[in-house]
């Protein structure tokens, strides 16, 4: 991970200038400006979201909650709830190495338990509708690791996760600025 060294404020208009790694003294590329923090201007659908996303995570085993953020965020191409789940994972305990492995997971099953590749299987099979559906093979097998309440809070996690994608992608939110537990 790389740290800023000089940074201004982004705003709309500007982009965060940084300068250089200072681990290598390289420069880095600019950081883009977000298009719109939509959570200021639509307050009342960040407050639902977020209550929304307190109750699908209610039941779910924390550490796996994350890697299915993590993944879906990754198919999703969300860099900003990327840095959020992947800190939050680490501060919940999680290993590097299953951190790294999620983009492979299918390569890199003995990194996780059965009931988490269940999971993963799940979530790209939510996430990647264009396929067209959710193949019966994966539910079932999900099915088999969770009861049924278990597997509607993953799923509803799963939804939430997407949703909040959707906004950190369309919006172009920032990634780099979030610090472990700072939005629970």
């Amino acid at each position: 991970m790389t740290t800023n060294t000089t940074a201004t404020e982004a705003t709309a208009d500007t982009a965060t200038d940084i300068t250089t790694d200072p681990s290598t003294d390289t420069p880095l590329a600019r950081e883009h400006a977000p298009r719109l923090q939509w959570a200021e201007f639509a307050p009342e659908v960040y407050k639902a979201m977020v209550r929304l996303d307190a109750a699908a995570r209610k039941g779910v085993d924390p550490v796996l909650l994350e890697l299915v953020k993590i993944r879906a965020s990754q198919l999703n191409h969300c860099a900003f709830c990327l840095d959020m789940h992947t800190k939050d994972a680490f501060a919940a305990g999680e290993s590097v190495e299953r951190i790294v492995q999620l983009s492979a997971w299918e390569e890199s099953r003995h990194f996780y338990t059965e009931k988490e590749l269940a999971a993963l299987a799940l979530t790209e099979a939510v996430t990647v509708l264009t396929d067209g559906f959710v193949p019966d093979e994966v539910y079932e097998t999900a099915a088999r690791h969770f009861d049924e309440a278990e597997l509607a809070q993953l799923i509803a996690a799963i939804t939430v996760i997407n949703a909040w994608n959707r906004f950190g992608v369309t919006c172009r939110l920032v990634a780099g600025h979030y610090t472990a537990g700072q939005y629970k």
